[in-house]
């Protein structure tokens, strides 16, 4: 990122079944393309992530409220958490650290957003 650009974190609603054409680094490709062969097409966050994307801010970060994550690793990892925890999951994109993305700010960002969640949730958290 330039010094003068914002890290951007996306907040992630949903995982998508199908679609997962390309092998990973390891040489992985899940059968049919699928993460499960009988798992819905789609499966949402119990957790309104757009509610959180609207609610809340943190100077030097742009947060961006996505329902793809991609048909890679992200979106099969999502998907599988999804299916396994009944929708009670969330996946968050982060930056890579640099100059202008320190360590701080993505805590502090990562920890608004936990906050928040957990307020959805009825647990409030401190």
């Amino acid at each position: 990122l330039a010094s003068s650009a914002k890290a951007i974190i996306i907040l992630e609603q949903c995982g998508k079944n199908k679609g997962y054409e390309e092998m990973d680094a390891c040489g992985f490709h899940p059968e049919g393309g699928c993460c499960m062969l009988d798992g819905p097409e789609k499966i949402e966050s119990t957790i309104n992530m757009k509610t959180i994307w609207k609610n809340i801010s943190v100077e030097g970060i742009d947060m961006i409220f996505s329902r793809d994550a991609g048909r890679y690793i992200c979106d099969y990892t999502y998907y599988t958490s999804l299916y396994y925890g009944s929708g009670r999951a969330a996946f968050i994109h982060v930056p890579p650290l640099s100059k202008s993305v320190t360590a701080d700010l993505l805590g502090k960002a990562l920890q608004t957003i936990i906050l928040e969640m957990l307020k959805q949730c009825g647990e409030q958290g401190e």
